[in-house]
Formats: structure tokens, C-alpha cells, sequence
């Protein structure tokens, strides 16, 4: 079955639910009992042996679930008596065998479906009498993965969602990543380390703070399988709402993981991994949405643990939140004496240059930079995510970089690098082909820079590059044709400078600040001075600026002639009207 005629199943249950729900409402009841079918196909095999060793343990007083699971062969069980076909046999009592079904399942389901509030859902199906004709639908569709791969099954999940979201008006984009650009995120973090990974029972950690439906984690793992099948990528993640944690939670337990290490909650206010660190990491934080909720609560850390905490470098202005994620992940790269990190993370253009020298924002970059932290930046087309249409950006940061690599940072622009595709999806009309995920891969890999059709696509800069020092240029205060020199203390015997002619300039550091003033400024303003107290360094990464190719504008001759061709096309009008 393929995914669009499973999720086009899925989605005539709504026929169903018109009238009795809102259009919004139907992702409450949909994606609950899409993931208790998918959970009841996985397990329908060893239910038999699973009720038998129950039985069995239960009659020699032995505490049972490890043993449950041994024969399950999975991480999760269901002792009910009770599946989705057995509870169509009984239409009378479809509520309470549904609950009793659902307490059967072991405790980490059973918390994926108080995510879900799915209790309160079955009432309000019950009492509306819609339970068995939905429960019914489910149990005719057949969820197990020989028949729906974990892939689409994720593919589903997020159409589904979106769906949801654009009938609600939420924003789809929050909860999951286009596939592809989790693909191309995926070959950098792995790139460099294919030697590495590729290396027979290797172990390695992989870690997602905004995890949603946990999209990015998957495609980590099945990189991984395809690359190694005999490699072993540990799963953690975080996330906020209830429903993609839900779905994040179920799949990863289908997969085998130890669901423990995905973590409910705001990953800013409350680290639901504290104190731990990770070989590698991915992350689509919320684009632009303020941290306001949570102001309290990180200002505290910045404040009290400083560098000993995730944000001690500077915290950005509250109204967008997502370089805290930034500092978040750097706190959790595994040190360097224990292999290093490397993590990329997607960004809107803010976090390029927004903020002065001293701000939050500059602080933060000067701090990546600084450290010999930012390996790259892929610039991305626009339209390619669900919910905005604006330029993305992915940063590829590492505490473990090649030799070749240190003391540089690599800009590549594959803002041209798309294909439209079929039918838009909400704000999303562009994609990556492979071959444009394989281009950037191999620009990255071999880090070189490169042009395509003229235009540059790959350029190279020395961390110092991005930066800057904001110089304060005074002047002095005139009084009757003179300069006022101040009386006492330390602007004794000195020049006092006017306010209102105070003015500053950006100096690259790679320039020498005094001979910068005396080429650019003195020669204008031959009484200026600089006052070196205030001077302040900056960092931005105008990524934009360096990939600007200057097109010459058209000879004179040639506007010239097409205005008076224009002009008289006009006379030629007034002509045929005043006629």
C-alpha cells in the first residue's frame, strides 16, 4: 500500500466525524488510533506466546516484563486478551474493552496515549455513538511494517499532521522537517565520519532537541542501517507538544529504542537531558517565535551558571528564541577528549547579523566563531519549508574539526540548487532532488570553492573574516570657536567631545584600527579622535554580500532607444483617442 492511499484511508474516517467535530478536531481522534492500530499489526504476531508467559509468570509470582518483552521482540506488550479485531466482536461494550485494551499495553504506551488525552476522546466518541464505526475503519487497514514500512509510516504521520494543522490554522511547519532537507542535514553531520561510522558494531548517540514526530532522528537511523547495518545510532530527543510527542514516542518504540530518552517538555526552560553530551545532533527550532514564557527561567541560568551553564556566551533579544537553541546544542557536544560533536541545525537569516557589536546575538556568533566551533553554512532556496516561504539557513558546527578545516568556515549558496514541485504544500513549493543534496554533500565534503554558471556557490573565509571592531569617533565640543577642555579629574587637560557629532565605524579586525582612521576618517574630519574605551568587537556573517555578483548596468544608448520607443507607442495612443 503507498503512502498516499494509506493516508487517503486515514483520512475518510473524517466522513465519519463531519458533523458530530469540527474540521479541527480531527487529528484528536485520527492520529491516536492510527498509532494504536499500527501498535496492534506490530504485536499481533507473538500475542499468543506473549499471553502464554504471562500466564506462566503470573502462576510462579514472577515479576513478568522483562520476560514480556524477550518474547514480544519488542520494547513495548500487551497482556490483554483483547486485540482491534477481537474488540469489533462485541459492539456493546466497545468503550469499556477499548480502555481495558489500552491498560494491557505497557506503561511507556500507555503514557503515548495520555498524550494524547485519548481516554477523554473515546467518551466523547461513545457518547456521540461513533466509537465502533471508527474503531471498526482501524481495524480494517493493515499497519504492520512488512506491509508499511517505518519510513512512509512516518510520511503518513506527517500528512496527516499537516492536514490537521492547516484545518486548525496552526502551523504545520512547527512539528515536522521536509524529508530531504533532513537527508541533506544527515549526510553533513555523517560526511566527514564515514570511516568511522562504517566500522562493525560501532555506537554512537544522536540527539534532537525540537524532535516533533521525530522525522530527524529516523532518517539519522536509517542512514546509519544503510551505511552499516551492523552500527548501533542511540536516539534522544525533546519535545513540547503533546500529540508529535505522542507519535515521536510510539515510533521510536516500534524502532526499538529506549523511549525513556525522549523527553516531554520546553527544552529551554527544562533540559530534560541534563549533564549529558552527544556524538551528534539535528535541529529545526521555531523560526523567529519569541522565548518570553520562558524569559525567567533561562535568565537565571545565563546569570547564575555563566559558561558552567548552556547560555553563557549572551542571550539574543526575546523576540526570537532560536539561537538559544544554537547554545543549547553546543552545551551538549561531547567533549573533544571523548571523540567530539558535530551537529547542524537549521536558521532562519536573523541569526546572521542581526544585533551590534555587544549584543546578545554578536556575542553568540563571536563565541561559535571564536572557538573554531561553525565548519559551514548552507544557504537554502526559499520556499522549502511547510509553514514560511523565507531564506533558511543550515549551520554545520563541530568541536572536532579536520585539520584542513581549522581556523576557517565554509559558506556555500544552493539557493539555486531546486526543483518545483508537483503540488505546493501549504508555503512549501521547492525541493532537493538527490542530485542536489549529492552537489552540496560532495561541495562540502570536499571543501573547495567552486562557481556554477558564472556565480560563485562555494566560498571559503578565515573565521576572522566575520569580524569586527565598532569604533567611537569623537569630536570636540566648540565654544566661541574653540575646543572646551575639561577641568578635573580624568578629562583634565583633554578635549571634551560634543555628543551630537559622536559617530562610529566598523572596522574589520584583520585592519589595523589606526591606520583605518587615519586613511577613512582624518582625511574628512581632521579633528576626530578615538575614544578606545568604548571601542567593541562584533561578529556577523553577511552571507548574502559574498556571493553578490555585480551586473553591469544596461549601456545608455540602449535605455535610450526603448523610451522612445515606449514615448512613441504613447503618442501613437493619444493619437488614436483624440481621433
Amino acid at each position: 500500500m503507498n503512502q498516499q492511499t494509506l493516508s487517503a484511508f486515514i483520512w475518510s474516517v473524517a466522513d465519519l466525524l463531519r458533523g458530530d467535530y469540527k474540521q479541527s478536531e480531527y487529528g484528536r481522534i485520527i492520529l491516536p488510533f492510527t498509532v494504536l492500530r499500527r501498535l496492534d499489526c506490530v504485536l499481533e504476531a507473538t500475542k499468543p506466546a506473549v499471553l502464554a508467559e504471562y500466564q506462566a509468570k503470573r502462576n510462579l509470582d514472577i515479576p513478568p516484563d522483562p520476560f514480556l518483552l524477550r518474547v514480544a521482540g519488542q520494547s513495548f506488550f500487551n497482556i490483554s486478551p483483547l486485540d482491534m479485531k477481537k474488540l469489533m466482536g462485541d459492539q456493546d461494550h466497545i468503550s469499556q474493552n477499548l480502555y481495558s485494551y489500552l491498560n494491557g499495553f505497557s506503561p511507556e504506551v500507555r503514557d503515548v496515549f495520555e498524550r494524547f488525552e485519548f481516554h477523554a476522546q473515546i467518551d466523547r466518541l461513545s457518547k456521540a455513538g461513533l466509537l465502533y464505526q471508527v474503531a471498526e475503519k482501524f481495524s480494517q487497514i493493515d499497519l504492520h511494517p512488512d506491509r508499511v514500512s517505518n519510513h512512509q509510516m512516518g510520511l503518513v504521520f506527517e500528512e496527516l499532521i499537516r492536514k490537521f494543522a492547516e484545518l486548525s490554522n496552526e502551523t504545520a511547519g512547527e512539528h515536522f522537517t521536509p524529508r530531504e532537507v533532513i537527508r541533506l542535514m544527515v549526510n553533513l553531520i555523517f560526511i566527514e565520519d564515514d570511516e568511522i561510522l562504517s566500522r562493525p558494531g560501532v555506537v554512537r548517540t544522536i540527539y534532537d532537541p525540537t524532535a516533533g514526530t521525530g522525522g530527524m532522528l529516523s532518517i539519522a537511523g536509517e542512514y546509519l542501517e544503510e551505511h552499516n547495518p551492523k552500527a548501533r545510532l542511540t536516539v534522544y530527543g525533546q519535545e513540547l507538544n503533546p500529540e508529535s510527542y505522542a507519535i515521536c514516542k510510539a515510533d521510536m518504540l516500534i524502532k526499538g529504542q529506549d523511549v525513556s530518552k525522549i523527553a516531554f517538555g520546553n527544552t529551554l526552560s527544562e533540559d530534560g537531558h541534563p549533564a549529558t553530551t552527544f556524538d551528534y545532533m539535528l535541529s529545526n527550532p521555531p523560526f523567529g517565535v519569541e522565548w518570553k514564557k520562558v524569559e525567567k527561567e533561562v535568565r537565571r541560568e545565563h546569570e547564575t551558571e555563566g559558561y558552567d551553564g548552556r547560555f553563557g556566551p549572551g542571550l539574543p533579544r526575546v523576540s526570537d528564541g532560536s539561537m538559544l537553541f544554537l547554545l543549547h546544542l553546543i552545551a551538549k557536544m561531547r567533549p573533544v577528549e571523548e571523540g567530539g560533536a558535530r551537529f547542524g541545525i537549521v536558521l532562519n537569516g536573523s541569526p546572521l547579523f542581526t544585533g551590534g557589536a555587544g549584543s546578545g546575538e554578536s556575542e553568540i556568533r563571536r563565541y561559535v566563531l571564536e572557538n573554531d566551533l561553525l565548519e559551514a553554512i548552507i544557504g537554502l532556496p526559499t520556499d522549502m519549508f511547510y509553514n514560511t516561504g523565507i531564506s533558511t539557513y543550515v549551520w554545520i558546527v563541530s568541536n572536532k574539526k579536520p585539520a584542513h578545516r581549522k581556523g576557517k568556515v565554509q559558506l556555500i549558496d544552493a539557493s539555486g540548487m531546486w526543483q518545483k514541485m508537483r503540488k505546493s504544500l501549504g508555503s512549501k513549493r521547492k525541493e532537493l532532488s538527490e542530485e542536489h543534496i549529492a552537489d552540496i554533500t560532495r561541495l562540502f565534503g570536499s571543501f573547495t570553492e567552486a562557481d556554477a554558471d558564472g556565480k560563485p556557490i562555494s566560498r571559503i573565509f578565515n573565521n576572522s573574516a566575520f569580524g569586527y571592531r565598532t569604533i567611537t569617533v569623537e569630536r570636540p565640543l566648540m565654544e566661541d570657536g574653540k575646543p572646551v577642555v575639561g577641568q578635573k579629574g580624568k578629562t583634565k587637560g583633554k578635549k571634551l567631545p560634543d555628543p551630537k557629532l559622536r559617530d562610529t565605524e566598523n572596522v574589520p579586525l584583520d585592519q589595523d584600527v589606526e591606520d583605518y582612521f587615519r586613511r577613512e576618517v582624518l582625511p574628512h574630519v581632521p579633528d576626530a579622535w578615538i575614544d578606545h574605551d568604548k571601542t567593541k568587537v562584533g561578529y556577523e556573517i553577511p552571507f548574502n554580500r559574498h556571493f553578490y555578483v555585480f551586473q553591469p548596468p544596461r549601456p545608455l544608448e540602449a535605455i535610450d532607444a526603448e523610451l522612445t520607443q515606449v514615448v512613441s507607442r504613447i503618442q501613437a495612443m493619444l493619437g488614436e483617442i483624440a481621433g
